[in-house]
């Protein structure tokens, strides 16, 4: 029990320190209000502070558990949301292919305008399009050309890229995606296998006529995600506006295609222009550097107001303390994403806040 006892005046010892500070100087002498405020202040900065960093009241509370048997609970833990540069992952960057969409259309070639909602297309949403067959000639010489770059890449030089990767059988044409007004799931009259079908919007359907007209007797691709996944025939041109992709789908597939369709087609193709990877180990490196270098630079501020300033000084520390904790709790409950620049600009304004 003494032991006990002797805990818990030391965690009580700041707020009797304080206190009398406050007490016994002119301006809080009598004055019952401003020592509740300065207990309150205080005691906002303690628990600021066990939020910000629980593993401190964590470690007293098994301590003190294991020794007097007590059931004294863990502080309320809470992780920081670290950014790409602390924590490691892979960072991606993805580029519009507008080589098909006239400049002055640039800017609403998305149709959106907000970032997120870009985010969450582009993480969802699936590219539709539809080819046409090349011409017997244009195929041969590009198959030709694809197997000269092919040699060349095979002796070391460097190919063209262009070539490698254009599709030799079909061509894009200008129907996509941004045409198609609604999806649905339904079943093959003869094969009863899941189907979906397309409906394009008016200038979808035109366009949709137009292609199947010029196409007759030849095969018209479907394509999702850069992946042909159904080159019907066409036997007629097809006015209505109306396509079905059959892809040999299960029913779920069928389904989770549809959802998607549905929450709108991109209206231009996207390729990956740019990857970068920071190993999980290399960020928590940074992290605790970062973290090292903050803890040294606040120590040495303090020590200087400390010895240059005397009590004022020490009152001036005591408020970095409650600027500190009261910022990384913010940057908890917000919460703030951490990146490298971010604990740089923290640590600045800490130095700023003196």
């Amino acid at each position: 029990m003494e032991a006990l006892k002797f805990i818990l005046n030391i965690f009580l010892f700041p707020f009797r320190a304080i206190g009398r500070l406050f007490y016994y100087s002119p301006a809080g002498k009598g004055n019952s209000r401003l020592r509740f405020l300065v207990f309150f202040i205080f005691a906002i900065g303690l628990a600021a502070g066990f939020f910000a960093y629980p593993q401190a009241w964590d470690k007293s509370a098994d301590y003190l558990n294991s020794k007097f048997n007590l059931s004294v609970p863990h502080f309320w833990t809470k992780p920081y949301s670290l950014g790409l540069d602390l924590q490691g992952g892979t960072h991606l960057v993805y580029q519009a292919d507008l080589t098909n969409i006239e400049k002055k259309d640039y800017a609403s070639a998305m149709g959106i305008k907000d970032v997120n909602q870009a985010i969450k297309m582009i993480g969802e949403t699936p590219y539709l399009e539809f080819k046409e067959e090349r011409l017997e000639q244009e195929r041969n010489e590009l198959l030709e050309k694809q197997k000269g770059e092919i040699e060349k890449m095979q002796k070391g030089e460097a190919p063209d890229e262009t070539i490698l990767r254009t599709d030799p059988y079909f061509i894009p044409t200008s129907l996509t995606g941004k045409y198609l007004q609604r999806s649905q799931l339904d079943f093959d009259q003869n094969t009863f296998e899941p189907i979906v079908t397309l409906e394009f919007n008016s200038e979808g359907a035109a366009l949709f006529e137009e292609i199947t007209k010029r196409n007759v007797g030849k095969m018209v691709a479907i394509y999702l995600d850069g992946q042909p996944i159904s080159t019907p025939k066409v036997n007629e041109a097809i006015s209505g506006g109306r396509a079905v992709i059959s892809g040999r789908f299960a029913v779920q597939e069928a389904k989770e295609l549809v959802q998607r369709l549905n929450a709108g087609a991109l209206p231009v193709p996207i390729s990956l222009a740019s990857q970068q990877s920071v190993g999980a180990s290399l960020g928590q490196d940074s992290l605790r550097k970062s973290l090292f270098a903050g803890l040294i630079g606040f120590l040495v501020v303090a020590l200087f107001m400390i010895i240059y300033y005397r009590l004022p000084g020490f009152l001036a520390v005591l408020a970095l303390l409650f600027y500190t904790a009261v910022i990384s709790t913010l940057f908890k409950l917000i919460p703030v994403t951490l990146s490298l620049a971010g604990i740089a600009g923290f640590i600045l304004s800490v130095g700023m806040a003196v």
